[in-house]
This record gives C-alpha cells, sequence and structure tokens, in this order.
C-alpha cells in the first residue's frame, strides 16, 4: 500500500512538473525568467546582439542627463532591432555622477559582457570609467562626457558632444560676432573639469578677440547654493552679459538669485544648461532669454529630427534635449561602424575595438546633432554648433 501511494504521488509530481515546463495546456513556450532578459531593451533582439552598455547618473541631481541619454540610446536601439539587421541590447547603470560608484557601475557592465561602450554620460564620472576602457581594450563613445581628461591619451575613447575647449572658444566667438555684451562677467566652477575647461579657453579667445571681461569669478562644491558674491562682482563691474560654463543646477540658483536682487544681464550658457527647462520645481520664466550654443534643436522641421521628437514625447512624456539626442546619434554611428567594418556579435570587446578605431577615425557620419561629422585620432569629433535661446518657455535657433 504505501508503494502504491508513493508511485501516485511521483506520478503527481512528474504531471505537474510537465504542465510547468510546457507552459500548462496552452501549447506556447516557457517566458524567460526577467533576470535573465537584456535590461532596457524595449524592442527584443531577433538574433545574436551587441552588447552596448553606457553608465550615467539615473538618480540624484544630475538625473535629467542619465535619464536623457539613456532614453535616446533606448529608441535607437528599438527603431535599429525592428530592422532586422544588425541587433543591440542596451544596458545602462547608475553612476549617480560619482567617479567611483561610475566604476563599479562599469564592472557591473563588464561582468555582463559588455562588448562596446557609451562610456559614462557626465566628465568626471567618464574620465574614471575612460580609464577602465582603456586598460580593457573596450571601445567607448560617450554621447556627452566632454572634458579633454575623457579622451586624452586613449586611443579608444571617442566623442560625439564638443570637446569643452572647443565650446569655450566657440562661445566667445558667437558672442563676439553678434556683438551680444560690452562688459562680460564669467561664473564657473573650480573643481568640475567640465567647467573649468570651457573657462580656460573662453577667456583665452575672449582676450584674442578683444572682448572685455570685467568679472572673472568662481566656486566649487560646499559653496554653490549662494552666489551673492558673483552676482555683486558681476553687478558692480557693470556686465551687461553673464557666461556660465557650468551645468543647469548652479545656475538655476544663479539666475533666481539675480532676479531677486534685480540684476537683469544677458546669460550665456554652455550644453550642460541644456536641461533646465525640465528641472522639477524651477521656473522657466526665469530662464527666459537665456542664449546658448548647443549641436541640436528640437524644433528643426528636419524629418529626423521631427520624428526623433516625437517619438520621445510620446514615450517619455517631455521634449528631448541634446543629451538624448547625442545619445541617439551614437547608437547610429556604431550602427554604420558595425555594417561597415563587416563586424559581427560573437567578436570579443577587443576585436570590436581595432574594428571601431579603425572606422570612426576614417568614416563620415549625419545624424540628428550635426551633418558630415566626423573624428580625429584624439577621439574628438568635428560638427557644428547652433546658436539658442529660451523664448517662452522653449528652446528657439538664433540663426
Amino acid at each position: 500500500m504505501m508503494k502504491k501511494k508513493f508511485f501516485a504521488l511521483m506520478m503527481a509530481m512528474v504531471m505537474v512538473l510537465s504542465l510547468a515546463a510546457c507552459g500548462g495546456d496552452s501549447g506556447t513556450t516557457d517566458t524567460p525568467d526577467s533576470t535573465d532578459a537584456p535590461e532596457n531593451t524595449g524592442t527584443e533582439a531577433t538574433g545574436a546582439a551587441f552588447k552596448l552598455g553606457g553608465t550615467g547618473p539615473l538618480t540624484g541631481g544630475a538625473a535629467i542627463y542619465g535619464n536623457a541619454a539613456k532614453n535616446g540610446a533606448q529608441i535607437a536601439v528599438d527603431e535599429i532591432n525592428a530592422m532586422g539587421g544588425i541587433q543591440f541590447e542596451l544596458k545602462y547603470e547608475d553612476d549617480t555622477h560619482d567617479a567611483e560608484k561610475a566604476v563599479n557601475a562599469y564592472n557591473a557592465l563588464k561582468d555582463w559582457g559588455m562588448q562596446i561602450s557609451l562610456g559614462s554620460v557626465t566628465s568626471k564620472p567618464c574620465e574614471a570609467t575612460s580609464a577602465e576602457t582603456y586598460a580593457d581594450r573596450v571601445f567607448a563613445l560617450t554621447p556627452s562626457a566632454s572634458s579633454t581628461g575623457t579622451i586624452e591619451g586613449k586611443d579608444n575613447m571617442f566623442q560625439m558632444c564638443f570637446m569643452d575647449p572647443n565650446q569655450g572658444t566657440a562661445s566667445a566667438q558667437y558672442i563676439a560676432d553678434k556683438g551680444l555684451g560690452a562688459k562680460i562677467a564669467v561664473i564657473w566652477k573650480n573643481d568640475d573639469p567640465y567647467s573649468k575647461g570651457i573657462h580656460d579657453t573662453f577667456i583665452a579667445k575672449a582676450a584674442e578677440l578683444g572682448l572685455q571681461v570685467v568679472s572673472d569669478t568662481t566656486f566649487a562644491d560646499g559653496n554653490d547654493t549662494d552666489f551673492s558674491v558673483q552676482l555683486s562682482d558681476a553687478q558692480s563691474n557693470g556686465a551687461d552679459l553673464v557666461f556660465l560654463p557650468m551645468y543647469y543646477q548652479p545656475a538655476s540658483l544663479i539666475l533666481a538669485q539675480a532676479n531677486s536682487k534685480g540684476y537683469t544681464p544677458k546669460w550665456f550658457g554652455v550644453d550642460g544648461m541644456d536641461g533646465i527647462l525640465t528641472m522639477d520645481g524651477f521656473d522657466t520664466a526665469l530662464a527666459e532669454g537665456v542664449m546658448l550654443l548647443t549641436p541640436f534643436n528640437a524644433d528643426s522641421t528636419d524629418e529626423r529630427t521631427a520624428a526623433f521628437v516625437a517619438k520621445y514625447q510620446e514615450q517619455f512624456g517631455e521634449i528631448p534635449n541634446q543629451f538624448a539626442a547625442d545619445a541617439y546619434d551614437c547608437v547610429y554611428a556604431y550602427k554604420q561602424a558595425l555594417e561597415a567594418a563587416g563586424a559581427t556579435p560573437d567578436m570579443s570587446a577587443e576585436e570590436l575595438c581595432d574594428l571601431m578605431i579603425a572606422q570612426f577615425t576614417s568614416m563620415t557620419f549625419d545624424g540628428l546633432t550635426g551633418e558630415s561629422m566626423t573624428w580625429d585620432a584624439s577621439g574628438a569629433v568635428s560638427k557644428s554648433p547652433k546658436g539658442m535661446v529660451i523664448e517662452n518657455g522653449a528652446y528657439v535657433g538664433l540663426d
């Protein structure tokens, strides 16, 4: 009797397990566990895929940048995967705009099997992760980390964005060409390589062009909430234009504090200020008239740009900024380079690295953020900036 009961129990267990393995009686195959599926991939890859990873601030004060880049890259991956040729698996890790956390995030991507990289979104973290990609021979194309330290001395680290020196030089040239200010003040962040790099080349180019810089003040972490000293210096010296080479968080405070003291100069920023209009709690009226140079114009009537903006708004409920567009371009540039090189997803990261260096230093690429883009052996991109001004809470082309 005991043997019969035991046999019956075992048969029942076998039947249950068989049903589970077959997905019940529906005749469908079992769906893979979500932990085994590629993360952040909106469109399933239809075959072997290139593993593409990046780190960025997905949480914290700089999250607007990281999420914009991630979202822009995701749209490109979805579009490309739907074409049925080159396939990508995309994975982003949160680095909270911290260099040490970025290295940890990079190591997690390496453990995942990343073959090609989007580097890091912001400059300090990318300087740290670029050292890792260089040592590991993983090719990286960052959408937005613009400091010289990001690519300097690393033959496999490339940028889709303008390098900081280029932004400083171009901003000074634009201000001079358009006659935007007779007396200029500069407020910058001295412990941020992004801000310092733009500041230094701006000051040098301003002197060359004969621009009169009447106030040059700075700040660092720990004293980046009260800008009364910097604003008073600019105002007392009669500055009619203030140049802000910085990210949007401190810029938002500067604009608010200048408004509260009745100081109304012209404001000129850089691409790091792209995002201020979607910053939580910020009164966008304070940014009215702010000018900046950026390679992307969301108001463009260009068919590709209009389609990207519409798709981004549909999926994420906001207008994409330059970081989103640059990341979108990064993925399409990878597609072009991988196809031209005849690369296959079974290649190692080191094999792909050699192929990508050869392609990016010889190809021309048309994207949302520039036409006929090229890269030199340093990894710096060549493309033209566009002058933008904020009007009625939106970016409008100046040219």
